[in-house]
């Protein structure tokens, strides 16, 4: 599956994606960033990322597209994978709810204190 492009709705916190073949999807950055790409098969669980931000997409020619999020993270998605978070969406975010609430973690964005 080939992707057309992506429009990154910020105050969505979203992003619509147009594959070539004329389908059009919706993921939000939160989920872009709870699924991001790992190497090892062990992936842990992501928290506290429901006010994460997608802050830019570089198109990296056959290799996919470097999301780098606000958090400092960036990964590199490929449109295979991409295509399979789309598919896959109900499925992967009603199993990561039931994980995050059994290990009770939240969804909110935690705040960073500094002593002074």
């Amino acid at each position: 599956m080939s992707i057309k492009h992506f429009l990154i709705n910020k105050n969505e916190k979203s992003i619509t994606i147009d594959f070539t073949h004329g389908d059009t999807a919706c993921l939000s950055f939160e989920y872009l960033r709870v699924f991001t790409p790992v190497q090892s098969k062990e992936q842990s669980l992501v928290t506290h990322k429901k006010d994460i931000l997608l802050i830019a997409i570089e198109h990296l020619g056959k290799h996919g597209y470097r999301f780098i999020f606000n958090d400092q993270h960036s990964a590199i998605y490929s449109a295979e994978y991409i295509a399979l978070l789309v598919q896959e969406h109900n499925k992967r975010w009603q199993h990561y709810l039931t994980k995050l609430k059994a290990s009770g973690h939240s969804r909110e964005a935690m705040i960073n204190i500094t002593q002074l």
